[in-house]
């Protein structure tokens, strides 16, 4: 499968099943969809994953399933970015292309329960239950498989995914469907916060990046992320300082700093609000010898 360019839609091969390897520095950064269900494995990396108003992180090991035509990206962490990173990313994805079927699963007895995933256009899960390692095993080896083979370790994933040894927990509650035009707005977006995150970044500025006035910028974000500005932007850097809480020594304060609070006080009141503990409790569930 062709790269995946932001919101411009690649035509169909008449393929059910493309299998894409994704290696190198940092995962793709921009935001964008395509009408292909997807089933991604992370192998490498750690980072942000970004879909309507979902902010959480992924990590390797995780496996997500997204319906067809969801805004998403995995943002890599800002140390993939860095000149001269050794870090390295690695994933492998699935992608099932339901047009190529056309009436077949109306047609096809066999494939009639496959048209539940249809349903689940706009909406993004993390897959989790007994089945992840042998989810984890057929994805991971995916790439050996050729034309029939293919097709039927394909529809082995979707069984599996149906299966009552999976769990699909729903990530985000909006369902933006973009067009092109707001799809590369959206993105410019998105570039724009992931890059600054960290800085104090004020309305007009967002909003000039939009090519909006401040208050069509706020009627357009909350329309497809379901949170303001504000709100959005808290959610990134909270997300960064949970990961630095997990992973580092470093002081409270400095993470605040860090993640572009200037007020100790402000960023505890705004990280126990999101992730429903205060900072310290958190570092002592998830990174104890630092507690």
């Amino acid at each position: 499968m062709s790269r995946v360019i932001s919101f411009q839609i690649p035509k169909s091969q008449r393929e059910f099943i493309r299998f894409q390897e994704d290696r190198g520095a940092h995962f793709y950064d921009k935001l964008h969809q395509h009408p292909q269900l997807q089933l991604t494995l992370i192998l490498e990396g750690k980072g942000q994953f970004l879909s309507g108003d979902y902010v959480g992180r992924f990590q390797p090991g995780d496996i997500f399933f997204l319906g067809e035509n969801v805004p998403h990206v995995f943002r890599s962490d800002p140390e993939y970015f860095e000149a001269g990173s050794e870090f390295i990313v690695a994933g492998n994805t699935v992608f099932f292309d339901f047009q190529a079927l056309g009436k077949a699963i109306q047609e096809v007895e066999e494939l009639n329960s496959l048209e539940k995933f249809r349903e689940m256009a706009g909406s993004c899960f993390q897959v989790t239950g007994e089945v992840l390692d042998e989810l984890r095993e057929i994805i991971g080896g995916f790439s050996v498989f050729r034309e029939l083979e293919r097709f039927l370790f394909g529809i082995k994933l979707l069984t599996l995914l149906e299966s009552e040894c999976c769990e699909l927990i729903p990530l985000n509650q909006s369902k933006p469907n973009f067009n092109e035009r707001d799809g590369t707005r959206m993105n410019h977006v998105m570039q724009f916060l992931l890059e600054n995150r960290f800085q104090a970044i004020s309305l007009d500025q967002v909003a000039e990046k939009a090519n909006l006035s401040k208050e069509a910028f706020c009627r357009f974000f909350k329309l497809r992320t379901q949170r303001t500005f504000t709100q959005y932007l808290q959610q990134l850097r909270i997300s960064e300082a949970q990961k630095l809480l997990s992973e580092t020594e470093l002081s409270i304060s400095e993470i605040a700093f860090r993640v572009g609070y200037e007020n100790l006080s402000y960023f505890n009141r705004s990280f126990k609000k999101l992730a429903n503990s205060s900072p310290r409790e958190w570092r002592k569930e998830k990174n104890p010898t630092s507690a």
